[in-house]
């Protein structure tokens, strides 16, 4: 063969050899391998029979309790359970201003405004879920079956592996107690509150990780993974704010300064004054072994450590006054 013919054979062979590589690539990309993260499962590591969880330990609150300078009461505020199909890719406590800039989905109870353009303004002129009037805005994000294709609008809308069809919460508890060594002072109007780290599974560090996974038929058993249930027991989700206030501010640059958690007897920190604390309590019906998924940033890949809530107290001063009354005379309320 003539060196032509050879050149003319190579030349042949490259944009074939291009081509089939270009296809191969092509049909990866298209149709490839989902890691388990891509697909929006969880990895099988995320997951603990909640029978292998221990108990957790009890905790003695600290001596000035026993002389009366606690606040031992409660306060429930009925908000439903999302029966409005509140949802929407907004953060407005971490990115106010900003459409879907949560990069997947909340839920909501409370305030049926609530989004990324809501002001204090619209907020307090605004309905609300919460039968006492309570217009403050609770929200998490949304808990997917990733084995179910979701197909409303508020299910396929996230994106970044945010996909499947949205479990609804089977009920959710908003609940304000108390201190147990002090007494609580009001919460300033428009309090911006964050709970859990949104970014856990790559942060470096558990300082701000408050996920607590568990079962509705072993409430002192809690866990950072996504908890297997027995058969007739719901997964619950507790999320708990911080409650001590610097008397400043009802808002900080990353959310977390001007709020901060009390020690484990209870008593804050220097120069921080206790405020009515926020539990959040979901549970949803599941059947055993299905899978689940909280929605998350991509790189966080559905980790149950990521587990957050956020709050914006827009209660009246009235509606205030009644949480502090009830907690600090030792009640049990409702609204």
């Amino acid at each position: 063969m003539g060196n032509g013919h050879r050149l003319l054979a190579l030349v042949i062979c490259l944009v074939l050899g291009g081509g089939l590589t270009a296809a191969v690539l092509g049909a990866t990309r298209a149709s490839g391998p989902r890691t388990e993260a891509q697909s929006g499962a969880p990895a099988a590591s995320d997951y603990v029979d909640i029978r292998q969880v221990p108990p957790s330990p009890a905790v003695a609150p600290a001596a000035p309790a026993d002389r009366g300078d606690g606040s031992p009461g409660s306060m429930l505020v009925d908000c439903g359970r999302n029966e409005q199909g509140h949802y929407n890719e907004d953060n407005l406590v971490v990115s106010p201003g900003v459409r879907g800039g949560a990069h997947h989905t909340h839920s909501y109870v409370g305030n049926l405004s609530a989004d990324a353009m809501s002001a204090d303004r619209t907020l307090a002129a605004a309905a609300t879920s919460c039968a006492g009037g309570d217009r403050s805005t609770y929200y998490w994000p949304v808990l997917r079956r990733p084995d179910r294709p979701g197909t409303r609008p508020h299910e396929t809308s996230a994106g970044h592996g945010n996909t499947g069809e949205i479990v609804p919460e089977a009920s959710v508890r908003v609940e304000f107690r108390g201190n147990p060594v002090s007494k609580v002072v009001a919460m300033p109007p428009f309090l911006r509150a964050m709970t859990g780290d949104a970014a856990a599974r790559t942060s470096g560090g558990d300082a701000h990780v408050r996920a607590r996974w568990g079962c509705s038929g072993s409430p002192e058993r809690s866990t950072t993974r996504y908890p297997r249930c027995p058969e007739g027991e719901r997964v619950t989700r507790t999320l708990v704010f911080p409650s001590c206030w610097n008397g400043l501010d009802a808002a900080s640059p990353g959310h977390r300064s001007h709020l901060l958690f009390p020690g484990g007897n209870g008593v804050c920190p220097a120069d921080t004054f206790p405020v009515p604390e926020l539990r959040l309590s979901l549970a949803y019906a599941l059947p055993p072994g299905a899978p689940m998924a909280i929605d998350s940033f991509p790189e966080q890949r559905h980790s149950p450590r990521t587990d957050h809530a956020m709050f914006v107290n827009a209660m009246t001063e009235p509606q205030m006054a009644a949480v502090v009354a009830c907690l600090n005379e030792g009640r049990v309320c409702r609204t």
